[in-house]
């Protein structure tokens, strides 16, 4: 099935039955377990971010920060 095709039909699926075919989407991707490729652009942005935090990791904030930072606004 194409996915134009698809999609034009979401307009008459509640919202309830939307998220329903979400979740069984969902949980057929994750019954696959293969494993995700990473573009090689993608490697490159996490090792260069990886290797700013050792130059200077207290630069850094930690997780539970950032959600407070966020919460707050």
């Amino acid at each position: 099935m194409a996915i134009d095709n698809a999609t034009s039909r979401f307009d008459d699926m509640s919202v309830a039955e939307r998220i329903l075919l979400v979740e069984e989407i969902w949980d057929s991707v994750a019954s696959q377990q293969e494993p995700l490729e990473m573009s090689d652009s993608r490697k490159q942005e996490l090792r260069r971010r990886r290797q700013e935090y050792r130059d200077s990791p207290a630069s850094t904030e930690s997780w539970e920060s950032v959600k407070r930072e966020l919460r707050d606004d």
